[in-house]
């Protein structure tokens, strides 16, 4: 069961229109690292997880995610000024001015619509976390990409705000991974000395010694 709270997780606010600037945001709604993508992700890995804590964690996290698609379109919504003008938009995606009357759409920056192919899903709880643990990363990737270019200062705290909550994620899925590390895809095969061996096909030199395969191991980085 789900439950709206009609105020947003975190108020948003801009100093000014900036429809350009709402095309680049779209790509954190509907694109491939957005926030969609991570609520879709986490919740379908949920559905057959046995450990009520992770399964928990999973879900905890799907529906904060659901909050920051919430926050994403509003500030969409308030850059773009509430005007249908497709000239306002040098490049980029126009459907929502001609399809969706500025609604923010299921799109990406570029106009793509989102897609359930950007959700993956194994049933191996190692390799689904070790999946969000990236997805975490690439999101923040994104997210300061779209810090540097943007001199608004209320959108900036938004996409300040939303990278840290980001930053926690992958925390959480970090410490969640090392108490299941000895399990699922971890286990189910040995290691071998097949695992051991480095092929030095780059001419001139090598630079890396042979791989010592451990299990995964991760330190919870500090939060602030």
């Amino acid at each position: 069961m789900f439950k709206h709270e009609k105020a947003l997780l975190k108020e948003v606010k801009v100093e000014a229109p900036n429809p350009q600037y709402a095309v680049l945001l779209q790509e954190q709604l509907g694109g491939p690292q957005g926030e969609l993508k991570a609520a879709m992700q986490y919740m379908s890995q949920s559905f057959r997880i046995k450990n009520p804590e992770i399964k928990d964690l999973f879900l905890d996290i799907a529906a904060e995610e659901m909050s920051h698609m919430e926050m994403v379109a509003q500030t969409i919504n308030l850059l773009n000024g509430h005007e249908v003008n497709a000239s306002s938009v040098i490049s980029g995606e126009i459907e929502t001015h001609v399809l969706g009357g500025l609604n923010p759409m299921l799109m990406n920056s570029s106009g793509h619509p989102w897609t359930a192919d950007y959700v993956n899903v194994t049933g191996d709880l190692v390799a689904d976390l070790l999946s969000d643990i990236a997805a975490e990363q690439r999101a923040k990737v994104v997210y300061q990409y779209l810090y540097r270019q943007i001199n608004d200062k209320y959108v900036k705290e938004t996409i300040d705000f939303l990278l840290n909550r980001e930053e926690a994620h992958n925390a959480l899925f970090r410490e969640a991974l090392n108490k299941i590390q000895d399990s699922g895809s971890n286990k189910s095969f040995g290691v071998t000395e097949d695992s051991k061996l480095y092929f030095d096909l780059s001419t001139p030199g090598r630079f890396f010694e042979s791989p010592n395969p451990t299990p995964p191991s991760f330190e919870n980085p500090r939060v602030n």
